[in-house]
């Protein structure tokens, strides 16, 4: 993954795990390195976490243990170039972190891709709970129809129970607000691309607080410790 790479590993990944975890600008960092004797710009820095939270979360993925078959979903809002758009998530019953999906629109077509991911991924829930929007209950509705005529299974499936309400849902609220926390202090992002990418890597170090990974011999590592060993 670093191979090639000027400077060590381990000053890439404390660089990225910094940014991602903490209420740092780039320029922070840049000055905190110096001050342990490296000199990297902060353009470099932003270079690293778009190159490596992708690739880090994909390990991550692989890691991740199962959710639970309950669901609370909902979207939150996110500013790039000025303009909000919206990042829809949803947890389990246990507050685990079961999928994300960052749009530029809140429509049908983007709650539908993001429903399908999430079914995907991680299979059929037996409950969905929502807040109101009549939209996010025509995606789970069609996505859930489309899951059961694939099915090739010799049972039936059960259709999805889809609960709306606000007060049930405010465990997710809540969970929106760890991400919001981290992205507040960047003022908004410059492109989809970098929206999309940086939000990939906060997430993943939320789920690595929510100890959602197993790793061999080690029940709790801690966040540097996680690191390293998706990177190894």
């Amino acid at each position: 993954m670093f191979k090639g790479r000027h400077f060590d590993q381990s000053v890439i990944l404390l660089c990225v795990r910094w940014y991602l975890a903490y209420n740092l600008s780039l320029r922070d960092l840049e000055e905190m390195m110096s001050e342990r004797g490296v000199h990297v710009d902060h353009s470099t820095i932003h270079r690293w976490v778009v190159r490596f939270s992708p690739l880090l979360l994909e390990r991550f993925n692989q890691r991740k243990r199962t959710v639970t078959r309950r669901w609370y979903i909902d979207e939150t809002y996110i500013r790039v170039r000025g303009h909000w758009m919206y990042l829809y998530r949803a947890i389990d019953s246990v507050g685990d972190t079961v999928e994300f999906f960052f749009s530029e629109h809140r429509d049908l077509a983007a709650a539908r891709r993001f429903f399908r991911r999430a079914l995907q991924r991680h299979g059929r829930p037996e409950r969905i709970v929502i807040d109101g929007s009549q939209t996010n209950r025509e995606a789970i509705t069609a996505c859930d129809s489309e899951s059961r005529l694939r099915d090739r299974s010799s049972h039936r499936l059960k259709p999805i129970r889809i609960r709306r309400s606000q007060y049930l849902n405010n465990r997710i609220e809540q969970d929106h607000r760890r991400i919001k926390r981290r992205v507040r202090p960047m003022l908004g992002f410059k492109s989809i691309v970098c929206a999309t990418t940086i939000l990939s890597g906060i997430e993943m170090v939320h789920m690595m607080r929510k100890r959602q990974a197993r790793y061999a011999y080690n029940p709790a590592p801690s966040l540097s410790e996680q690191f390293e060993i998706l990177a190894s």
